[in-house]
């Protein structure tokens, strides 16, 4: 079977994405499958480079020139995807025929480049999956007013793409409801599934023994709780009840610690410093590789998600942290994946945005409490690996594709 997988991300970046697409893109190799990614040279953030071709048979990784400006401002973070999308539509264009092309959602309206190859190659199958939905969080962050001329236009292009659409892999219940009241017409079609995100098995193994970190003892809180905040602080998150929290918590020998960047991170730094918060930390985007170590030193794993961002996007660093049998505390609205984990597997706690009392008591709760404390690290690794690795999510894919394509 010759497979296409489309994203402007791939390994050896930082984003998400891109891993999840290259796990994806390995399988169905090892398969048997003849897969070709379509990529770009740049990465999640400006400082990445990436040759233009990986050496490699299969899976064939085809990387298209971008000017690799990275995520800092929108005009970066748009530019990029112009050049991206512009060169993924010839290159898609160019293809022979493939069987079935996996399109990811970065940038948005990808899916578009992979619809072209369906027109040029009737026969061939499209699933995108979805990451995040577009225009929806246009709208909802006020980029976009909805209703206005701009927004009907990008749904009408949207209710193009799906029409040629033959499934669509949605990530959590949530997404799956507000993309079927958008775009799924009558007798279901496109199809839709919901299958969660994944880390590898591998790289989480039960009997991981991850290197000692020294940042702790860099920062002076060595023997602290700390409450970690792994990946992207953007649209999708608040954190004032994170910051009220800390400010309660200063002398409790608590800690938060934020690893990561993203649009929120000059506002973390500006309540940090108005606070006179001593107990919050920031530190950049680490490689994926030093994330064990980083969750190893650290004793719970805070998840943030604002009421706008539900059905839109689906956090994605819940899964490393269940690897790693972190407690999971989150804060954001009922019925996102989060949420759903929390319910279904017993991991932590699930708030909502004003319910200070309730997170200053659930940390003081777990930290003091050790037989608690391990009731839910043993209850997070078990619903890593009954759900969300890889072990678990591909078999679901390989169904879908088998369905979907046959064997051939």
């Amino acid at each position: 079977m010759r497979i296409t997988i489309l994203n402007q991300f791939y390994v050896p970046g930082l984003a998400p994405t891109g891993h999840l697409a290259a796990s994806l893109a390995d399988h169905r190799a090892s398969l048997g499958d003849q897969v070709t990614v379509v990529t770009s040279r740049g990465g999640y953030i400006a400082a990445e480079r990436h040759d233009e071709a990986s050496g490699q048979d299969n899976p064939r990784v085809l990387r298209v020139w971008t000017p690799r400006l990275g995520k800092g401002t929108a005009f970066k973070r748009i530019a990029d995807y112009a050049f991206f999308f512009a060169q993924a539509v010839f290159r898609m264009a160019a293809l022979p025929r493939q069987d079935l092309v996996i399109t990811l959602t970065t940038p948005p309206f990808i899916a578009l480049a992979a619809c072209l190859h369906k027109i040029l190659h009737r026969s061939a199958k499209v699933i995108l999956w979805n990451m995040d939905c577009y225009p929806e969080i246009l709208e909802r962050t006020g980029v976009v007013q909805e209703g206005s001329l701009l927004d009907r236009f990008l749904l009408a292009v949207n209710r193009a793409i799906y029409a040629r659409l033959d499934h669509v892999v949605c990530l959590d219940s949530a997404m799956l409801r507000l993309l079927s009241s958008q775009y799924i017409r009558s007798r279901g079609r496109p199809a839709a599934s919901v299958i969660p995100n994944w880390e590898p098995l591998k790289l989480f193994p039960a009997e991981l023994q991850a290197p000692a970190w020294n940042l702790p003892g860099e920062l002076g809180i060595e023997g602290h709780f700390i409450a970690l905040y792994l990946g992207n602080a953007g649209f999708g998150h608040r954190f004032e009840i994170v910051m009220d929290a800390a400010s309660r918590l200063q002398d409790d020998r608590v800690d938060f610690l934020f690893v990561g960047g993203g649009e929120k991170w000059p506002w973390l730094e500006k309540e940090c410093f108005s606070r006179s918060l001593t107990n919050v930390h920031l530190q950049s985007y680490v490689p994926k590789e030093l994330t064990p170590t980083i969750m190893a030193a650290s004793d719970c794993a805070l998840i943030t998600m604002n009421e706008a961002a539900l059905g839109v996007i689906s956090p994605s660093k819940l899964h490393s942290n269940l690897a790693m049998g972190l407690p999971i505390i989150y804060i954001g609205p009922e019925g996102s994946n989060v949420d759903d984990a929390v319910q279904r597997f017993d991991v932590g706690c699930s708030l909502r945005e004003d319910d200070l009392e309730g997170l200053v008591r659930f940390i003081r709760r777990i930290r003091s409490d050790p037989a608690l404390y391990q009731h839910y690290t043993t209850n997070a690794r078990r619903a890593f690996e009954t759900e969300y690795a890889d072990s678990a999510s591909l078999p679901k894919f390989d169904q879908l594709i088998s369905d979907l394509v046959g064997s051939s």
